[in-house]
């Protein structure tokens, strides 16, 4: 069982888990995810370490509320557990060394950017993280982004930063000159769209990409991406991918394959169809 040591709501419907698992926070890189089990029985879900401290033992896994597996995630408090936690897994984050970097991270994939503005800045490199979000409560991890570089803040509504979405904010970076790589995360329409604003510029842009997952280790397919006319498996190949090379509409189709099963199991939490509950027993 890994303890919970500590739980913060970051957003209305995003919260952070501290979790203890000593061995994970030793050897984690940027970019790494776990597989997280709640309970025996319980549905697996990817989630990126966005943190983590080797000398309290712990990860930072950072949960966005959207069905009923999350919901139970992030109704935890201190000192509950969590059954299982399986990783790192994943391909590390190609960090580059010198040059200037921009991280653009939409909503909680604000979270999943800030190792990576880690990793680069502690390589020596400048970095510039753009991140955004609906209004001014729905902005996570700006403070911890700042340690590392320069922030720009975006929202839709303009109460916080300037108002517009995160492309606009990058395309005045890039226009400025000096970017070598951008590292976006967010969203799977946001991460197309900032893909198609760097070709423009000839930058190198890596995403990272959130197929359906469930066992980590590629056996299961469910999270096949198409990458330049190849198909990679985004658990054991990814789950970062050039963003040029990414088909998103491919993605973007898959990610909606289960989605009334979601919407249905996310009613039943709320006891909304207690007709089907009571026909399987519930």
């Amino acid at each position: 069982m890994h303890a919970i040591l500590a739980s913060q709501k970051l957003s209305p419907n995003v919260t952070r888990l501290d979790v203890l698992a000593p061995r994970i926070a030793q050897i984690r890189k940027p970019g790494q995810f776990v597989i997280v089990r709640l309970a025996e029985a319980a549905e697996r879900i990817p989630l990126t370490i966005a943190d983590s401290d080797p000398s309290a033992g712990s990860i930072a896994l950072v949960i966005q509320s959207v069905g009923k597996s999350t919901r139970e995630l992030t109704a935890l408090k201190t000192g509950d557990a969590i059954a299982d936690v399986a990783g790192p897994l994943g391909h590390p984050t190609e960090l580059i060394e010198t040059g200037h970097a921009l991280c653009v991270g939409g909503g909680v994939g604000t979270a999943v950017a800030h190792p990576i503005a880690q990793g680069v800045r502690a390589r020596g490199a400048r970095v510039t993280s753009i991140v955004g979000g609906r209004s001014r409560e729905w902005v996570i991890f700006e403070e911890e982004l700042r340690r590392f570089g320069d922030v720009i803040v975006c929202t839709d509504d303009g109460s916080y930063g300037r108002k517009g979405f995160v492309t606009d904010a990058a395309r005045n970076v890039l226009a400025a000159g000096g970017v070598d790589v951008v590292y976006a995360v967010g969203p799977v329409p946001m991460m197309r769209a900032v893909a198609n604003l760097t070709r423009e510029f000839g930058v190198r842009t890596i995403v990272s990409l959130n197929p359906v997952m469930i066992d980590g280790t590629g056996m299961c397919g469910g999270c096949r991406v198409s990458i330049g006319g190849e198909t990679r498996f985004a658990c054991v190949d990814g789950p970062e991918f050039d963003g040029h090379q990414v088909n998103f509409e491919e993605l973007m189709d898959r990610l909606s394959t289960y989605r009334e099963f979601e919407q249905r199991a996310a009613a039943c939490a709320d006891e909304h169809c207690r007709l089907q509950k009571r026909s399987i027993g519930l």
